[in-house]
């Protein structure tokens, strides 16, 4: 029997990169996936590779950075399928546009937005299921920028990023007592879609050389596979040709 049999799992920013990856990997255990993100014509892809290997899936597109639409689609789910195990708040963005000189008051509202408060709204809207289980998960894509800023990501993806990780900390400080578990998953460089937003190109090389959407995918499955006695707070995912490290050696040579 699959680990995730009769679970329901909510994936957002599942039309792509780490969320496609991850929906796949948990409807593979078993678990009915439903999947959300702004457009649903990705969506329906990964859903339509999801049943193809004999899994459940269940499309539910929203613009994640409107309350009202996330507690629309938390209803729904609630209505439909009768709980939530699982909450996967992978949506993110970035922008071009990321250094202080550039930055505008529309720039900062849509990074945060899209990183932040999508995230917030989306956890408070599968609370109070969870709470009536006496159970859940929730796995929050962060970033290595959420513990390390850098001029790369940008300051307020990174800031975001920040906030994701204190907010799951927090969770597990007061949700704990209702068997509810919260992690902040930390990727490094991975070759996803969000690439093609860096004001620099990543090559074709570097990506293959990235861990990739489907590796972090599989560290959520195996999260959300742990018994429920069982929490990690908090776990970073590197590649091993850690592009950070390769210039730190070059300039410490030169």
């Amino acid at each position: 029997m699959a680990s995730l049999t009769g679970k329901v799992a909510w994936v957002t920013g599942a039309g792509s990169g780490i969320g496609q990856a991850a929906a796949i990997a948990l409807a593979g255990e078993g678990a009915t996936v439903v999947l959300t993100g702004r457009r649903k014509e990705p969506l329906e892809a990964t859903a339509a590779t999801i049943k193809k290997a004999g899994g459940k899936a269940i499309v539910k597109a929203g613009d994640l950075m409107k309350s009202a639409a996330v507690n629309k689609i938390a209803a729904d789910i609630q209505k439909k399928l009768g709980r939530c195990d699982i909450l996967v708040n992978n949506a993110g963005l970035n922008i071009l546009e990321r250094t202080f000189k550039q930055l505008s008051p529309a720039g900062v509202d849509q990074v945060i937005d899209g990183n932040l408060s999508s995230a917030f709204y989306c956890t408070l809207a599968v609370l109070p299921m969870m709470r009536k289980q006496k159970g859940g998960l929730l796995i929050h894509t962060s970033s290595v920028a959420g513990r390390v800023p850098g001029p790369l990501s940008g300051a307020t993806y990174s800031a975001a990023k920040h906030g994701v990780v204190a907010m799951s900390h927090t969770l597990n400080m007061e949700e704990c007592v209702n068997g509810i578990r919260s992690c902040a998953v930390l990727p490094g460089e991975v070759a996803t879609p969000i690439l093609d937003k860096r004001p620099v190109p990543v090559t074709k090389e570097e990506r293959a050389k990235m861990a990739q959407s489907e590796d972090v995918g599989d560290l959520i499955r195996y999260i959300a596979c742990l018994p429920p006695h069982i929490v990690i707070n908090e776990v970073m995912i590197n590649p091993t040709w850690n592009r950070s490290y390769v210039a730190a050696l070059q300039r410490a040579k030169g």
